[in-house]
């Protein structure tokens, strides 16, 4: 947070108390000036009148814009709510979060634990982590598997729940274990968004997430962000994007906090409807490996309604073979065939098809957006029934 941001305070921040809904349509909001509007619109700007001595909070736009800063205000009071001492920077995208912290924090020589189950674009990450001299080491999500791979670590990666396979670990345990060791815990709350889950809260150092999901929620937005109570850390993290140049466009970043506003509304929409769906689910013919951390059957269940206060819009369920997935997908009317998730507008896909995920052919992976619960539900047992061979 900027210091002009510091000095103005919505009320929201230092009430940890207020439900989420209120606090989600007053974050980072500046205080009320008279003929300005609630929420001021995107600033660009490269550079920022900047006579004398370069200090104050702008003084480039690689650097620093007022309209990030009232986002970061933002999400940083979602995700640790009436806490002090916790920045938020945002990003181009949420890969560019994911690569901010790992290579800020990483030097030549160290040991980093990544989810072996996560985002498919991981291994990217892991051939560039390796090209540069840095050990990584991989075990599931599931099972606190990764507690066996700590020692001699400098930093924990932890997926929870995972995609697309929805698993979920034990964050407390794990950022207990690693920090007995000296390492450091970041954890990707994508899939939870803040709503569902505060990963600081459970004594993570870093969360962080890809706003192009379901924090903005309308599929037309690249964004990712990194929130962290350690100055010094997080200081790295901003050394780190103003080197690569990172950043998010003012538009991007002012569509995200407009988005915020609703994001209560669409969370609890689309987690009962997905729940809903989850239950309907259960026992089809041909379906097999149904996952939804919310549904009490569930592996994950136990661990998620512990640490977790919402379970998330995406089911996972795996058909017979990828011809009858793929036809599945094809008779579907409410629900697009795209990759991403969490928007309003419901989407699936063969995960398979990228080639990235250890998923069977048949995995399919389903994003619940905001249609109403009945028609979703129906749309979805009819595709199943008329993809049958």
């Amino acid at each position: 947070m900027s210091e002009a941001a510091a000095d103005e305070d919505s009320g929201v921040r230092a009430n940890p108390g207020v439900g989420d809904g209120t606090r989600a349509v007053r974050a980072g909001l500046p205080e009320p000036v008279k003929h300005e509007p609630a929420l001021p619109g995107p600033v660009f700007a490269a550079h920022y009148h900047l006579p004398g001595a370069p200090s104050g909070p702008y003084t480039y736009g690689r650097d620093e814009n007022p309209t990030w800063t009232l986002l970061e205000r933002a999400i940083g009071e979602l995700e640790a709510p009436g806490r002090d001492g916790v920045e938020t920077l945002v990003f181009a995208s949420g890969m560019a979060a994911v690569s901010s912290v790992l290579f800020s924090q990483l030097r030549t020589g160290d040991t980093v634990v990544l989810p072996g189950d996560g985002y498919q674009a991981l291994p990217l990450v892991r051939a560039q982590l390796e090209a540069y001299g840095i050990e990584v080491r991989t075990a599931p999500t599931r099972g606190d598997a990764q507690l066996d791979v700590l020692d001699g670590a400098r930093l924990l990666w932890i997926e929870t729940p995972s995609n697309p396979g929805l698993d979920v670990c034990d964050v407390r345990r794990l950022a207990g274990a690693a920090h007995a060791r000296g390492c450091l815990v970041a954890v990707d709350n994508t899939l939870a968004t803040p709503l569902g889950q505060r990963p600081l809260e459970l004594g993570a150092d870093f969360s962080v997430a890809s706003g192009t999901k379901q924090l903005t929620g309308h599929g037309d937005v690249l964004l990712g962000y990194v929130t962290g109570a350690d100055a010094a850390a997080m200081a790295t993290v901003r050394r780190w994007r103003k080197i690569v140049g990172a950043i998010p466009g003012p538009m991007e970043a002012w569509l995200a906090h407009r988005s915020i506003a609703t994001l209560p509304l669409r969370v609890d929409r689309q987690d009962t409807t997905a729940l809903a769906l989850a239950e309907a689910l259960r026992g089809r013919p041909g379906v097999t490996g149904l996952r939804y951390p919310g549904l009490p059957e569930d592996p994950s269940y136990k661990i998620a309604s512990r640490q977790m206060r919402r379970y998330g819009c995406v089911v996972s369920f795996v058909l017979p073979t990828r011809a009858r997935a793929d036809r599945f997908l094809d008779a579907l009317r409410l629900v697009d065939d795209a990759t991403s998730f969490g928007g309003v507008r419901s989407t699936a896909e063969r995960r398979g098809r990228w080639g990235g995920d250890a998923v069977p052919e048949g995995f399919v992976r389903l994003s619940v957006g905001a249609e109403d619960e009945g028609d979703l539900v129906a749309d979805v047992l009819r595709a199943l029934e008329e993809s049958a061979e």
